[in-house]
């Protein structure tokens, strides 16, 4: 897992499949707006003409709007909540998963690890062709899913990553790149609680992505529990290293990590360089 990726997912990426999960961050987004707002940022209506005047879609829109309004004034509108879930964060992953993690890289052998991870990757392959033909990338779809049946094959359900060296390299595809491809804004950045950093967009992405996800939708609810704590102790695992590179403030470094790493998906790697508009050398200063 590359550091940049590793950085992008920092705590734990999978939410279960839930009406209630969906409930829950409408909620939290409701919430987070009244909390990180001023008093002046809101009037006292009278509730009669208020439901008079401003049906159930109406306000909605107007919610949605107002969270476009803070976005794109503020990067991170809801911070002060955002740094209260993220110091819990911390400390549960500090007290839990960090030990785990530790003790699991400590007594599986290298090759070991890095199988079990390409294994764990394979099967996100079925969310990645789902969102490339959602993206009208018909041949990257195609790549994705000869590299999907030759590593289950001739790699041993994944475990050796045989496709690479053949061209076929892997990519990372979500619906919230999805939603990203088609012009849906990011909207606000949110810790949430346990699952870690999100964007309300990519936060409403992963619960059809829950669809696509193998070990989610295991009719054994102990052996589904089971994976999807493994395979988020491997992740933390991988984290190490990149761990080392965070400077300065852990919070804002953590979070800018993050947003970087959703734009770069999004654009698909392509980066817009202003250097060049901004640059007073020209060719001449550059030979002498």
């Amino acid at each position: 897992m590359g550091k940049g990726r590793q950085l992008g997912y920092f705590r734990i990426h999978c939410l279960r499949r839930s009406g209630v999960h969906l409930t829950v961050w409408l909620c939290l987004g409701f919430s987070a707006l009244v909390w990180s707002a001023d008093d002046s940022d809101f009037e006292v209506r009278d509730s009669s003409n208020y439901a008079e005047n401003k049906p159930f879609w109406v306000a909605w829109n107007d919610y949605v709007t107002e969270l476009i309004r803070r976005e794109l004034e503020v990067p991170d509108p809801w911070e002060p909540m955002n740094r209260k879930i993220f110091a819990f964060n911390e400390w549960g992953d500090r007290v839990l998963l960090t030990p785990a993690a530790k003790t699991y890289r400590w007594l599986t052998p290298d090759f070991v690890e890095q199988g079990i991870g390409n294994m764990f990757a394979n099967l996100l392959e079925v969310t990645t062709i789902v969102n490339d033909i959602l993206q009208l990338k018909f041949g990257q779809a195609a790549a994705d899913s000869g590299r999907f049946v030759i590593n289950s094959t001739v790699g041993l359900l994944g475990f050796f990553d045989v496709a690479a060296p053949l061209g076929l390299e892997r990519h990372e595809e979500d619906f919230g790149q999805t939603m990203g491809f088609w012009g849906v804004g990011t909207g606000p950045y949110l810790m949430v609680p346990i699952f870690g950093p999100y964007t309300l967009r990519d936060g409403i992405g992963s619960f059809p992505d829950n669809y696509t996800d193998y070990l989610l939708n295991l009719e054994h609810i102990p052996s589904r529990n089971m994976f999807w704590v493994f395979r988020n102790v491997h992740d933390r695992s991988e984290l190490f290293t990149a761990e080392e590179l965070i400077t300065g403030d852990r919070y804002t470094f953590i979070r800018d990590a993050y947003l970087q790493r959703r734009v770069y998906l999004v654009n698909d790697g392509v980066i817009e360089d202003d250097f060049g508009d901004e640059d007073e050398w020209g060719e001449q200063d550059w030979a002498e």
